[in-house]
């Protein structure tokens, strides 16, 4: 049965309110509503109107508590743990009323150790939640990462450079032997939706160059619990030193790793 501890309630609590926001305004932005954080890069009205209800409802739980989000809320506790928020992954996509976005919501301690997660998908309804040690569950329902061995079977999701341009030799370099060792390639725009699907194993593996915190914390854990495995592109445990993601089963991590290692060298 899926775990429900006061963290993963609120967290739940919190993302639900945040999608039903983002339902209620898909295809409705104004222009005045849509705002440049810097090139290629957007904000709107919706992300930060998310952002503001899910940082009410986990202080009003966790008031001790940090909070660190992508549109700038920040909150310093004193507990030691930090709720790591993404009011709207996707936010490019959910501007042209392209169906694919997220609210992402993770806590961590201390030792930055990802204690629970929830990336919900509020067009679809799927709820996908995690807790450390106790599994990872959609919409209740205890999730896996695939079992595919065979790279011609492979679905390996990434994330395209969009505003940095001088790794892109190496990223392409990558993309053409994953492309040479799958069956093929998919972008979502929503890298906790990339993690979320190589948890429940729609994906067999994702790896992506320079996430933030708010992007892969959830998502990694849902990875976690889910039996896959997921590192910094030198293979190191702790995503919050590096921030380049690798997830995947016990055959697509290691191949993926082996050709980050070759194209992205420390």
């Amino acid at each position: 049965m899926e775990p429900t501890s006061n963290e993963l309630q609120t967290a739940v609590r919190a993302a639900r309110a945040a999608g039903a926001i983002t339902l209620e305004k898909l295809g409705e932005l104004t222009e005045r509503e849509i705002h440049a954080k810097e090139s290629k890069d957007f904000v709107t009205e919706v992300d930060k109107a998310c952002e503001t209800a899910i940082a009410a409802i986990i202080m009003a739980a966790f008031p001790e508590d940090s909070l660190l989000s992508e549109e700038g809320t920040i909150m310093n506790g004193s507990s030691g743990r930090t709720w790591i928020v993404d009011p709207l992954d996707g936010t490019l996509n959910f501007i042209h009323s392209f169906p694919v976005f997220s609210i992402s919501i993770g806590l961590k301690n201390e030792n930055n150790d990802i204690l629970a997660g929830v990336v919900f998908q509020p067009l679809l309804q799927e709820l996908f939640t995690a807790e450390r040690g106790k599994g990872a569950y959609l919409n209740g329902k205890r999730i896996s990462v695939s079992n595919r061995t065979d790279s011609n079977s492979f679905l390996i999701a990434t994330g395209l450079p969009f505003k940095e341009y001088h790794y892109l030799d190496s990223y392409f370099g990558m993309l053409k032997e994953v492309i040479e060792n799958s069956a093929g390639v998919r972008r979502a725009g929503s890298a906790a939706i990339d993690l979320a699907y190589t948890a429940c194993g729609r994906f067999d593996g994702f790896w992506e160059y320079k996430l933030f915190p708010w992007d892969f914390a959830a998502g990694a854990l849902l990875v976690r619990e889910a039996g896959g495995t997921v590192t910094g592109f030198e293979g190191e445990s702790d995503l919050f030193k590096q921030h380049s993601i690798i997830a995947g089963n016990s055959t697509t991590h290691p191949l993926l790793l082996e050709k980050a290692k070759k194209h992205f060298p420390a």
